[in-house]
């Protein structure tokens, strides 16, 4: 039997590899072009400027919209800093005994619960217990508390590939530890950080079981006039319209108008995050 030789075999993986990506983009294409030609009959600016009518099968998604904006604002403000504080501490300040695996294990196993068992956390610690009711602030803390684990794994990695010897130089110049990190580990480390937050947020924005135990709304003619009022998200539209009506049964535009909004909010987040991580990393290197 003829062995293959070394040369072939690595055109065969490489072959092979490039098959399965090529496979990915072009199962990505596919969906996209799907949604956007379901989507043309509605696409317009008018689309992104008025409200949902008749029950949601009619008008735009300015309020679903809007609302999705306002979560991702409480999701950013509640997961961001507790998540990088705590990788800095589970990073730089734990020790290397039994305590720093085992909270590394909790962190990685949270990342990977299933959104509808946060969505039951939150309906007890926020709904019910802290008195928050159905709203947009126990929606938008459930959906840090889902980001958050994201954030602190991959805040820690990123910290954690810092060599020491830029914590060594600084504090060799007389920096203290606090003023090492503030000055030195975190710029050099922002450019992981954020590609943690991208995720984070790309997953807490795409998700529907939380908010819909938490405060969303099936349809709601207006924008919500605090943080305690209920409100609509994009997410939760779409499975609404998709599902709970028979225009969306029947291929409604609207339900693929909501995802393209939805898929192009995501993206719009994205390119921000990876423009701020370029400039760290032009700015940053080691």
């Amino acid at each position: 039997m003829r062995v293959m030789s070394r040369n072939a075999r690595e055109k065969l993986y490489f072959n092979l590899f490039r098959a399965c990506g090529g496979l990915v983009v072009l199962t990505l294409i596919v969906i996209i072009a799907y949604m956007v030609i379901g989507s043309l009959p509605v696409l317009s600016l008018d689309f992104l400027t008025e409200p949902p009518r008749r029950a949601n099968t009619a008008g735009g998604v300015l309020t679903p919209l809007v609302g999705t904006i306002y979560l991702m604002a409480i999701v950013s403000v509640f997961a961001i800093p507790i998540g990088v504080l705590s990788a800095v501490y589970l990073s730089e300040y734990q020790g290397k005994g039994w305590a720093s695996h085992f909270w590394r294990i909790v962190v990685s196993n949270l990342a990977g619960v299933p959104s509808i068992v946060y969505g039951l956390l939150g309906l007890a610690l926020f709904v019910t217990f802290a008195g928050l009711g159905r709203s947009l602030i126990a929606s938008g803390l459930t959906l840090g508390v889902l980001a958050l684990p994201i954030v602190i794994s991959a805040s820690r990695e990123a910290i954690k590939a810092i060599p020491p010897s830029v914590r060594e130089a600084s504090i060799a110049l007389g920096a203290t530890k606090w003023q090492t990190i503030q000055h030195h580990v975190l710029p050099y480390a922002m450019p992981g950080i954020l590609t943690g937050v991208i995720l984070a947020l790309s997953r807490a924005a795409g998700e529907t079981a939380p908010i819909l135990l938490t405060g969303a709304a099936f349809y709601m003619s207006s924008m919500p006039d605090s943080i305690f009022s209920q409100f609509m998200a994009l997410p939760y539209h779409v499975y609404a319209v998709a599902t709970q009506t028979m225009a969306g049964m029947n291929g409604s535009p609207v339900v693929y108008g909501a995802a393209i909004v939805l898929l192009i909010l995501v993206i719009g987040m994205n390119l921000i995050a990876i423009v701020v991580r370029k400039k760290y990393r032009e700015k940053y290197r080691w």
